[in-house]
């Protein structure tokens, strides 16, 4: 009889002793396995292309996002996402669940930024903004956008791409390269143009004698009052092969441009000079917004 109760005893002990543990391991879990803080703020967090699951956690921790690589990388593999981290940029936060934070970088919710593209703005100029974000460099956005042919590639007829990066905001992320920025630019242009289609041809014009004259009126002034009685001036002088004499074709056709059109400048031959060219220059000087465009293709009706 004794002996039968110091076994039960030393079961109801081992079992107590069974359940502290296993309350211990459950309650070390919980901790290691939840948010490292209860308010934080958002850090950058950079995943590099190559980077596995075990150097995303490791660090993850090294940068105090998470408490522990190890079950961080355990909650990965039990559920079936140690494969599918994407690489990026992303804002994370001590405070957030680990779980969310897994969550974020395997489907891929990279930071994006809103980057305004001025209507007006040349190519130079966008590659400005664009590198201003540090998106990528204003040599690489440079270097794509001005090879040779490239009109061709995107469908277009002037030379060059200088007014089809349609000026708006968009949401680009980083690691993006030159070719997908200029992709997105070139589909809203479609997307802004390709309802004007048949107004366009009713009114004789192709699509880059629109955008070339819609650049110049987009230069000459910046009240859209005025726009659709820029265009029609413009408009009457090509019917009877009267130069333009636009100050704003001068300027794009120099150099350098110290902020002041002197005499001699326009006199100086440049393809893009109104004052000596007869017609529009060979292609757009600007990117022109959409009331500049509509401005070319709903002109006022004017006698001069």
């Amino acid at each position: 009889m004794l002996v039968f109760k110091v076994k039960k005893v030393i079961v109801i002990i081992i079992s107590l002793a069974l359940l502290a543990g296993a309350g211990a391991a459950i309650g070390t879990w919980l901790y290691l396995a939840g948010p490292r803080a209860q308010h934080s703020k958002s850090a950058v967090f950079i995943i590099q292309n190559g980077m596995n699951l075990r150097s995303v956690s490791e660090m993850l921790e090294k940068e105090g996002i998470i408490r522990s690589s190890l079950a961080f990388m355990i909650r990965a593999q039990y559920k079936g996402k140690g494969r599918m981290i994407k690489a990026g940029e992303y804002s994370l936060n001590p405070a957030m669940e680990p779980e969310r934070i897994l969550e974020i970088i395997t489907k891929g919710e990279v930071v994006s930024y809103s980057v305004t593209i001025p209507e007006g703005f040349t190519i130079e100029q966008i590659a400005d903004v664009i590198s201003s974000y540090s998106l990528i460099t204003k040599e690489e956005f440079l270097m794509y956008v001005n090879q040779d042919g490239i009109e061709k590639m995107y469908g277009f007829n002037g030379p060059g791409l200088e007014g089809y990066l349609y000026p708006d905001t968009y949401s680009f992320e980083k690691g993006l390269n030159a070719k997908a920025i200029v992709d997105a630019m070139i589909r809203r242009f479609r997307a802004v143009t390709s309802p004007l289609e048949g107004r366009i041809t009713e009114n004789g014009m192709t699509l880059h004698e629109v955008i070339t004259l819609a650049s110049i009126v987009e230069k000459e002034t910046g009240n859209p009052d005025e726009r659709p009685l820029i265009a029609s001036v413009f408009l009457n002088r090509i019917k009877i092969n009267m130069r333009l004499d636009s100050d704003p074709t001068v300027i794009y056709g120099m150099k350098d441009f110290s902020g002041n059109i002197r005499k001699k400048d326009l006199s100086a031959y440049s393809p893009y000079n109104t004052y000596v060219i007869r017609g529009i220059p060979p292609g757009p000087i600007a990117s022109p917004g959409l009331e500049s465009i509509r401005a070319v293709l709903y002109p006022a009706e004017t006698a001069y």
